[in-house]
């Protein structure tokens, strides 16, 4: 599953577990961030992303839709997807850092924090959920 360095990434798969990816955290980056390598794309989240969405997923106390969605799209309401972009969040607004690569937050941040022991993830062919551990 690797270390998450950038030598030795996580090796995740999206909820439904149909598309492979590798992230690693680089501690060095301003701000630190989350790398996402998706083939020949790159997308980066605030590496805080994983403590805050922990925190705020134990404050809900429940099932959380993740409503994965591209940058451009709008995003239905009470969704992981809309709260890592919400104006209300922790960092006041996206927690995605290259513009245009912003969203898809809800698609691979929280298998990663399912192996990190964070939360509990669904793993159906549509329609995941996810709670904290």
């Amino acid at each position: 599953m690797g270390s998450g360095t950038k030598e030795d990434p996580w090796v995740l798969k999206t909820p439904p577990g149909k598309s492979e990816y590798q992230m690693y955290k680089d501690e060095e980056a301003d701000p630190p961030a989350l790398m996402c390598v998706v083939g020949s794309t790159k997308l980066s989240y605030q590496l805080r992303c994983l403590e805050d969405a922990q925190a705020m997923l134990k404050e809900h106390g429940d099932w959380m839709p993740l409503g994965s969605k591209d940058e451009r799209q709008d995003v239905k309401e009470g969704t992981l997807e809309a709260w890592a972009r919400a104006a209300d969040n922790p960092v006041g607004g996206w927690y995605g850092l290259k513009k245009g690569f912003r969203g898809r937050f809800a698609n691979y941040v929280p298998p990663l924090m399912e192996h990190l022991g964070m939360v509990e993830l669904e793993h159906n062919a549509r329609n995941n959920r996810v709670r904290a551990a």
